[in-house]
């Protein structure tokens, strides 16, 4: 039985890799590479796990450039879906972007990702638009969503 009682979020590291790539392949039929972890591990993107029990469950990797915070990755193993777990790395992030001063939050998922477009309305997202052919999928290519989420420090302290 997973514990989702108390999930600790820290700074992943190359060791966590391995697992990070069992997650991503759970999850995700046309997973990132493992050389795309290692670059943004090796960049100034910020890489959380999210650890249950001592192991990865979960991870977000978040860009900031300038004031914007942009989630490039946010992912839950299917075996710990539906337990909130996505919305504690969601909102792990936004904490996260209020903590650099950013001023907007942007994301792309894809349309079929029908439940994660729901989280992110749910947290405060809109849709700003559409990025044609932006996912690979099985058979071609597949449209993203981009939201944003603006952020003001007043509102969020």
């Amino acid at each position: 039985m997973i514990n989702i009682e108390i999930p600790q979020f820290r700074l992943m590291c190359s060791d966590d890799l391995s697992r990070v790539m069992e997650v991503e392949k759970a999850a995700y039929p046309l997973p990132w590479k493992r050389s795309m972890f290692e670059s943004s591990l090796s960049s100034s993107d910020e890489c959380w796990a999210l650890v249950l029990q001592g192991e990865v469950w979960g991870y977000a990797i978040l860009s900031f450039i300038l004031d914007e915070a942009h989630l490039l990755n946010l992912c839950v193993h299917p075996k710990a879906s539906k337990m909130g777990l996505g919305r504690k790395l969601l909102k792990h992030g936004i904490e996260r972007a209020v903590i650099h001063q950013s001023k907007m939050f942007f994301l792309e998922v894809r349309v079929s990702n029908e439940s994660a477009i729901e989280l992110y309305f749910s947290e405060g997202f809109n849709e700003v638009g559409v990025r044609p052919n932006y996912y690979p999928a099985k058979s071609g290519k597949e449209d993203a969503v981009l939201m944003t989420l603006e952020l003001s420090v007043d509102e969020r302290v």
